[in-house]
């Protein structure tokens, strides 16, 4: 899996969307997302997107210790990211 800048990621948007390669997007060295591309130009399934999906789910566990309680939590955008204090929203 290949790790890379939120703005490499914005500026090289199209070659990374268009190639087969697994991303973990950072900023400031926090994983903030990753792109699984499905197959392009490929047939793919649905369960073989999901098996891949899976496996790097658990590389990503391995890689980075988290558990998955703590990768999914990662993902909830109801809680402040850690290390960061949580934004207020604007009242209109």
């Amino acid at each position: 899996m290949k790790r890379v800048g939120v703005r490499e990621f914005r500026d090289h948007a199209t070659g990374y969307l268009s190639g087969d390669e697994v991303l973990a997007i950072e900023r400031h060295g926090q994983t903030i997302g990753f792109h699984i591309p499905t197959a392009a130009g490929r047939e793919e399934s649905l369960a073989q997107a999901l098996e891949r999906l899976e496996e790097t789910v658990r590389r990503v566990l391995v890689e980075t210790g988290l558990s998955e309680n703590e990768l999914s939590r990662l993902y909830d955008l109801t809680e402040a990211v850690p290390g960061r204090p949580r934004r207020r929203r604007a009242v209109a």
